[in-house]
C-alpha cells in the first residue's frame, strides 16, 4: 500500500478549516486509519493540530510555520502530521484538549499535541511561533528536538512513560463517575434537590462584574448565557432582586457594547476587555442560538421591548448569513476578511468604522454626528486606529445635544444604521464556514421556534421547521436510525455525538410546541431512544459523548460542563425529562440516575455545571404542562402563556377528539395515549386547556386567565413573575 503520508490529503476533505491546509506543504493527513496506521508502520510520532475556520492564531501559525518549506521538511520527515477541525471531531479536540488543560493549566486553539503512535500525548501547548522567543525554543526547533528525543531510547521511554501517565489523567477526568453508580457497594446518592439552583445562582452573582456586567472582573468578557438562565430561574423562584439586577446589567452590557454588532445585528465570539469594547470578530452559529434565547427570557421576566427588539435583530442576521437557501444553519463567519485599503486580511476589517468612513457614507453632517455620537465613533479609535460601534450615549442625552425631539433621533438614527449597513456590505466579506452541523442546527432551531412563541411570529417557526427537516434529510438514516454530524455540499461525514442527538432532540420537541405538528414529536422520541441505546451506561449510571458503537479512542469523554455551548449531558437528561410525558418507554429513570451520579459534582461546583442544575430543579419541581385540545392554539392563549416566564413549560397540543388522537398514537408508535393526554379531549366542542404541575391538574378551561389564575393559587412552585414594562432603568 502507498504512504499515505507522501503527500497532503486534505484535498479529499470538505471541511472548510481542512481545505484552508490543503495547499500547505506540510503533508497533512485526516484523522483516520490509514494516518494513524502509517505512524504505527513508521514508528514515528503524530503531530496533531486542532483548529477550526474562524480561529484567527490558527491562521497565524499556518502563516508562520505550516507554509514554510523548512518547517514541512521537518514534519513530513519525522512526523505523521494530522490536522483536525475540532467543529467536526469535538470528540478529539475533548480528549487533547482536556490534557492540555491538566498539563498547562489552561487550553485554546490552535491546539498542538505530539502523540505515539498508539495517540496517547506525550508533549501538548497550543500556538508556537515559527521562531523563538523568551528563552523558549520556535516551532521548528521544538520539531526538531522531539524528533531526535524520540530516536533516544531512554528519552523515547521516559515520553511513552508520560504519555500513559497524561493518558491516565485524561481518563480519570473525562470518564469519573462514582463507584456507586450502577450497583456498586456504596449506596447511591439521592438527586440533587432544587437548592442547587439557588447554589448555583449564589456562585453566579459572586463572579458577577457589578461595574461592567457579565462576570469576572478582567477580560475576556464571554456572554456565559447557561449562567443567565440561571439567574432568571432562580429569580423566578425566589424573587431575590439581586438576581434580576445581575441578569439585566449582564444583559445590557452584551447589548451596548463591541459584543453586538449594531450596524448589521448578531453577536460576535467574545470581548478581549472588562468593558465589553472590542471584540474577537468571529461570529459563531451557537452563540446567535443560545445569547438571544436569554435575551427572551429577559423579555418575559421585566417586558423590556428592546430585548425583544435585539432578539429579532439577531435573528434576522441568522437568516440573511448563516442560512442554507434549502434550510439548515451555517457554522461560522470568520472574523478575519480583506481590507478596503491594502487589501490584506486583517482581524475587524468588515465592522471597524473611521469618523471619516461614516461621514463619507451619510452625508448629512449632523446624521453623521449623531451616529458618531451614539455609538463612539473617535478619531482615536478603540481597535487599531479604528472603531468597533459601542452604544454610549442615550437618546435623551443626544436630544439635549443636538436640540432634536427623542422620536426624530430615533428616525435619523435608524436611518443611518441601514444606509451603512449598505455601505458595508459592500466590502470584503468574511469567509463563511458552510458546514451543517447537527447539534449546532438544533441549538437554532430550538431558538427560534421559541422565539415564534414568545414574539408571536408564525415566520419564525417556518424557519425552525426548514432547518429541521432539512437536517432530517440530509443526516438522519432512518433504516438505520443513525444520526450524522455533518453536512457540506452534499458529503456527510462522523457520527453523531450526544450534543447532537441531544440539541437536535430538544429543537424537534420546540418545534412540535410551536407548531402542534406531531411528525416533530415523533422525531424527537426517535432521537431520544438512540441517546438511550448509544450514550446511556446504566453500569457508570452516566451518558457519555461518544456512542457505543464509535471510534474508540484513547478514552471515552463525558460533557458535564457548560463550554461554549451548553452542557450535552444537561440537555440530553433536559430533553429525556421532558418527553417522559410523551414516552412509552421511562426515559425519568434515565435522568435521575444521571444527576443521582454527579450530584457532588453540581453541589461542589455549582457555577460550571448551570444546564445540570436548572436539570435538577426542573426534576424537582415537575414540568408546567399546558395540553391544549384543539387543532390549533388560540393566538390569545400563546399570547397569554408565553408573554409571562415560564422556563419549565411544555406545551402539548392534541387533537381534540378520541379519534383524532388515535392517528397521532400511532404515528408515535405508542398503544394507549401517554398521560399528558389521557382523557383530556376538548370540552363542549371549544379549544379546551389543561395545566398540571408535578400530576396536580387544573380542570378543564375554555378561558386561559382562569387556568393560570388556578396555576398560582395550586401549583407553581415559585410563582411566575409578571412582566414590569418598568424602563425607567434603560439604557437605550
Amino acid at each position: 500500500m502507498t504512504d499515505p503520508t507522501r503527500r497532503n490529503r486534505l484535498d479529499e476533505e470538505e471541511s472548510p478549516y481542512l481545505r484552508q491546509h490543503a495547499d500547505n506543504p506540510v503533508n497533512w493527513q485526516p484523522w483516520d486509519d490509514r494516518a494513524l496506521e502509517a505512524a504505527r508502520e513508521r514508528d514515528v510520532p503524530v503531530f496533531l493540530s486542532i483548529g477550526y475556520s474562524a480561529c484567527h492564531w490558527c491562521h497565524v501559525m499556518e502563516a508562520e510555520s505550516f507554509q514554510d518549506e523548512a518547517v514541512a521538511e521537518v514534519l513530513n520527515e519525522n512526523f505523521v502530521p494530522i490536522k483536525v477541525d475540532r467543529e467536526e471531531r469535538p470528540d478529539i479536540d475533548s480528549i487533547y484538549m482536556t490534557v492540555c488543560q491538566l498539563v498547562r493549566g489552561q487550553g485554546g486553539w490552535p491546539l498542538s499535541a505530539w502523540l505515539t503512535p498508539e495517540g496517547e500525548p506525550f508533549f501538548i501547548g497550543t500556538y508556537f511561533p515559527r521562531e523563538g522567543q523568551r528563552g523558549q525554543p520556535g516551532f521548528r526547533e521544538l520539531c526538531k528536538r522531539i524528533s531526535d528525543s524520540w530516536e533516544s531510547d531512554a528519552d523515547r521511554e521516559e515520553m511513552e512513560n508520560r504519555a500513559q501517565q497524561w493518558t491516565d489523567a485524561a481518563t480519570d477526568r473525562l470518564e469519573e463517575t462514582p463507584d456507586a453508580a450502577g450497583g456498586g457497594t456504596v449506596e447511591a446518592p439521592e438527586p440533587p434537590s432544587s437548592d442547587v439552583l439557588e447554589t448555583a445562582a449564589d456562585a453566579v452573582v459572586r463572579s458577577a462584574d457589578r461595574e461592567y456586567g457579565g462576570f469576572g472582573s478582567s477580560g475576556p468578557k464571554f456572554p456565559q448565557p447557561s449562567r443567565i438562565r440561571v439567574l432568571a430561574r432562580t429569580y423566578d423562584r425566589t424573587g431575590r432582586d439581586e438576581y434580576r439586577e445581575v441578569l439585566e446589567e449582564t444583559l445590557d452590557a452584551m447589548a451596548a457594547g463591541g459584543l453586538y454588532d449594531h450596524v448589521g445585528g448578531g453577536f460576535h465570539r467574545y470581548c478581549v476587555d472588562r468593558d465589553w469594547t472590542v471584540p474577537h470578530f468571529e461570529k459563531m452559529l451557537y452563540d446567535n442560538a443560545e445569547i438571544p434565547r436569554a435575551f427572551l427570557s429577559g423579555y418575559q421576566l421585566t417586558g423590556e421591548d428592546r430585548y425583544a427588539e435585539l432578539v429579532a435583530d439577531t435573528l434576522s442576521f441568522v437568516e440573511r448569513e448563516l442560512t442554507h437557501d434549502d434550510g439548515g444553519f451555517f457554522s461560522t463567519l470568520d472574523a478575519q476578511s480583506a481590507s478596503p485599503e491594502t487589501g490584506e486580511r486583517e482581524e475587524g476589517a468588515f465592522y471597524v468604522w473611521t469618523p471619516a468612513e461614516v461621514h463619507d457614507v451619510l452625508e448629512d453632517e449632523t446624521d453623521a454626528a449623531l451616529f458618531c455620537a451614539r455609538f463612539d465613533i473617535t478619531e482615536a479609535g478603540n481597535f487599531e486606529g479604528r472603531n468597533q460601534p459601542n452604544r454610549v450615549a442615550r437618546v435623551s442625552e443626544l436630544a439635549a445635544q443636538f436640540d432634536l425631539a427623542e422620536h426624530e433621533i430615533l428616525k435619523r438614527l435608524a436611518s443611518a444604521r441601514q444606509r451603512l449597513f449598505e455601505a458595508r456590505q459592500e466590502r470584503p466579506r468574511p469567509n463563511r464556514d458552510e458546514k451543517i452541523l447537527a447539534g449546532w442546527n438544533g441549538l437554532m432551531i430550538s431558538t427560534y421556534a421559541e422565539a415564534a412563541l414568545v414574539l408571536g411570529a408564525d415566520d419564525y417557526a417556518d424557519t425552525a421547521v426548514d432547518a429541521l427537516e432539512f437536517v432530517r434529510d440530509e443526516l438522519w438514516d432512518d433504516d438505520e436510525q443513525r444520526l450524522s454530524r455533518r453536512y457540506k455540499d452534499g458529503d456527510v461525514k462522523v457520527d453523531g455525538y450526544l450534543e447532537d442527538y441531544a440539541f437536535l432532540a430538544r429543537g424537534a420537541l420546540d418545534c412540535y410546541q410551536a407548531t402542534g405538528e406531531v411528525d416533530h414529536l415523533a422525531f424527537a422520541l426517535e432521537l431520544a431512544r438512540v441517546i438511550e441505546a448509544e450514550f446511556w451506561d446504566a453500569d457508570r449510571g452516566t451518558l457519555y459523548f461518544t456512542p457505543e458503537s464509535g471510534e474508540a479512542l484513547v478514552t471515552r469523554p463525558q460533557e458535564l460542563g457548560d463550554q461554549s455551548t451548553p452542557s450535552a449531558t444537561g440537555v440530553a437528561v433536559e430533553t429525556l425529562l421532558a418527553l417522559d410525558e410523551f414516552a412509552a418507554e421511562d426515559f425519568e429513570p434515565i435522568a435521575a440516575t444521571v444527576l443521582e451520579t454527579h450530584a457532588n459534582k453540581l453541589e461542589t461546583n455549582a457555577l460550571e455545571h448551570a444546564t445540570l442544575c436548572l436539570v435538577a430543579d426542573r426534576l424537582e419541581a415537575g414540568a408546567l404542562e399546558v395540553t391544549v385540545a384543539a387543532d390549533d392554539l388560540p393566538t390569545a392563549w400563546r399570547d397569554r402563556l408565553t408573554s409571562q416566564y415560564f422556563p419549565d413549560r411544555l406545551f402539548a397540543l392534541r387533537p381534540p377528539t378520541e379519534d383524532g388522537l388515535d392517528a397521532w398514537l400511532e404515528t408515535l408508535g405508542l398503544a394507549d395515549a401517554p398521560p399528558i393526554w389521557a382523557g383530556r379531549e376538548a370540552r363542549d366542542g371549544e379549544p379546551t386547556l389543561y395545566v398540571c404541575r408535578d400530576r396536580t391538574c387544573s380542570p378543564p378551561s375554555h378561558d386561559v386567565a382562569d387556568a393560570l389564575e388556578w396555576l398560582g393559587a395550586n401549583a407553581d412552585p415559585g410563582g411566575s413573575s409578571e412582566p414590569t414594562g418598568d424602563e425607567s432603568g434603560s439604557p437605550f
